[in-house]
């Protein structure tokens, strides 16, 4: 990533380059990266360049961050060529973006775009180490998932904001706008002089904030770099506003089906993040981890986790799994850290976060918050973020987790934070034509005039059905002539379920395995043995087959299911019987996404409350989880 001679480029740069270039004379574009986080608000806008034949682009790292781990993959996957950082500091480029201060910046030779790679700029940080513009070690970074830059007008350097764009004076829910001239009483990272002046000169050609709260910020702290202020928007931002009206699309690609609540915890890192913990910290996060399996039925709630790309980097990718062994086998989505965090924000019906910019991407857009930890100590007290905290509800070890997250839900108010979505942006929707204007303006050419200035959509994540791999626990009962309730918690370990499990569902208490549980003792034990495979697979089926086998081999089992498909399995009674149970589509003609698991469960309950599956076969059965009813049909096969 830094190397020296032995890693340099010859092609399309380098001592000897022009001859063996295909296209010469384009003009020279660099991205510098410094970790993950940067380099994905550089891919937001990287969209902005193509289809220009005139323009070579470069990606180079500054090595200067800690959090160096998935980097040269992330490059690989850009297919950008990467120099080396000593050979970018000696290479001339039209235009150079960064979305951080980090590194030897003033060392590169062309015109500088420096970007926010978050909600613009929140957290109070040292200044950087003389020379090297790393920050010490310690302090805090920039925050995860921040939004990108947006220029203010189409020129280089031009001061006042677009037309069109919010007033400066709007404020945040709780805020106290700032008085003009006020300064924020410790250095703010990318807003203060340490950050952003190089030899008492500003750094950066152009200083992109996405609105004008930001801009009175800077002209407070450092007057001297007011002029590089460009007001252009939030392409991140506005992708995730783009990709709105896909939200049910993203929900069924999470697995949440009808009549579930999409449950995402969202962590910045360091030790005072929802995720961080430290010796003889209030650490939460043991005991968010274990309710949100021990509380939350899983045919009615969906859990995932959106962690800062500096856990899983900085941690490793293995032991973060490994921190989440329980609640993934209890049925917890991990979002990988480069992609897809967005999508989960926009099918979200609740984030349980803190102070990171996902949190608040998720209260600009709507969706009710609260916030497990909030050190508003690290926060410029005078930013959007920080008005968040004085604004959104608090998550408590008291009282139940589900109580807290319904109540949140039920009593949102969608104006709540109304103010703090205005502050996100200056030009919703506009910040990719407001970006390349002010890009080729530095670069000294034209924009295409073939094609509009856009970004790329949020792609459509691959299907991702919740799956419960722990024992599950069971309550269920007949709760009409053809009516089956189930409810079902994830049995982590020895902890309790709820105490407030309605007892009408406790007819059939029973308890479900499946079988590549890592507790293999359980199996023994269960009354429902269920497998999630293709009906094709040679290692398993036939479903008939692989559900005799599964009696045989656990002879204290009443039933077995093979579940083939996201809305069906094949059941195989005790006494032989071999029977389909399918669930009818919804009123759109899509599957029922509820685990097929339940139904087997209903079935069993169905059964041990006296019940024929002659009946079952003949009327079927309504099957109720939460609010919502599932029809489902039982055909019997030949065994």
């Amino acid at each position: 990533m830094t190397g020296g001679a032995a890693a340099r480029l010859r092609v399309p740069v380098g001592d000897d380059a022009q001859r063996w270039v295909t296209r010469a004379g384009c003009r020279r574009v660099l991205f510098v990266v410094h970790n993950v986080t940067s380099a994905t608000r550089l891919l937001d806008v990287l969209p902005l360049f193509h289809a220009d034949v005139r323009l070579q682009m470069f990606a180079t790292c500054t090595g200067s961050s800690p959090f160096l781990a998935g980097v040269p993959e992330l490059l690989a996957a850009a297919g950008l060529p990467v120099l080396p950082w000593e050979q970018a500091k000696e290479t001339a480029f039209d235009l150079v973006v960064s979305a951080s201060y980090g590194g030897e910046l003033g060392s590169l030779q062309g015109k500088l775009a420096i970007l926010s790679h978050g909600v613009g700029y929140n957290k109070k940080l040292a200044a950087p180490e003389p020379g090297a513009r790393s920050p010490e070690p310690g302090a805090r970074s920039p925050e995860p998932g921040a939004r990108s830059p947006e220029p203010r007008s189409p020129e280089p350097g031009a001061r006042s904001p677009e037309p069109g764009a919010r007033s400066p004076g709007a404020r945040s829910p709780g805020a106290r706008s700032p008085e003009p001239g006020a300064r924020s009483p410790e250095p703010v990272f990318g807003l203060s002089p340490d950050w952003l002046l190089e030899g008492g000169r500003p750094l950066a050609t152009a200083t992109v904030l996405s609105h004008p709260e930001q801009l009175q910020r800077l002209r407070a702290a450092c007057p001297e770099a007011a002029p590089t202020a460009v007001l252009a928007g939030d392409p991140c931002f506005d992708r995730i506003l783009a990709a709105l009206p896909w939200r049910d699309r993203f929900r069924r690609a999470l697995g949440v089906g009808p009549g579930q609540r999409l449950v995402v915890v969202s962590s910045t890192w360091a030790p005072r993040s929802l995720f961080g913990g430290a010796p003889g910290a209030d650490d939460l996060l043991p005991w968010l981890l274990s309710r949100l399996s021990a509380e939350l039925p899983v045919d009615e709630y969906r859990t995932t986790a959106v962690l800062h790309p500096n856990i899983w980097y900085g941690h490793g990718p293995g032991q973060v799994h490994a921190w989440l062994d329980n609640a993934r086998r209890a049925g917890l989505d991990a979002i990988p850290p480069l992609d897809g965090w967005r999508q989960a924000l926009i099918a979200a019906d609740c984030v349980l976060g803190d102070h990171s910019s996902v949190t608040y991407y998720a209260a600009a857009i709507g969706v009710p918050v609260l916030l497990g930890a909030f050190p508003q100590g690290d926060l410029d007290p005078l930013s959007p973020v920080a008005a968040l905290g004085r604004t959104a509800p608090r998550l408590v070890r008291r009282g139940s987790l589900r109580a807290q997250i319904e109540r949140a839900v039920a009593t949102y108010d969608p104006g709540h934070y109304k103010e703090l979505a205005d502050q996100t942006s200056s030009a919703p929707g506009r910040s990719a034509e407001l970006l390349r204007r002010l890009f080729y303006g530095l670069v000294g050419i034209g924009e295409p005039d073939t094609h509009p200035a856009l970004l790329d959509p949020l792609p459509l994540p691959p299907y991702t059905p919740a799956r419960v791999t722990t024992p599950v626990r069971v309550l269920a009962g007949l709760t009409g002539p053809a009516e089956v309730t189930v409810v079902r918690y994830a049995a982590v370990g020895d902890e309790p379920g709820p105490d407030e499990s309605p007892g009408v569902y406790a007819d059939s208490p029973h308890t479900v395995v499946d079988e590549e549980t890592r507790d293999t003792g359980r199996l023994r034990l269960a009354d429902v043995v269920v497998r999630h495979a293709d009906a094709q697979d040679p290692r398993l089926g036939p479903p008939g087959a692989w559900t005799a086998e599964a009696l045989d081999r656990y002879p204290d089992c009443g039933l077995a299911a093979y579940a083939d498909g996201p809305d069906r399995c094949v059941v195989r009674t005790r006494e032989g019987r071999l029977l389909r149970l399918s669930a009818a589509p919804g009123p759109d003609g899509r599957p029922d996404l509820c685990d097929p698991a339940v139904y087997a469960s209903a079935l069993y309950a169905w059964t041990s409350g006296g019940r024929s599956v002659d009946q079952a076969v003949r009327d079927g059965i309504t099957v109720r989880t939460g609010d919502t009813a599932h029809r489902v049909t039982v055909e019997a096969l030949l065994a």
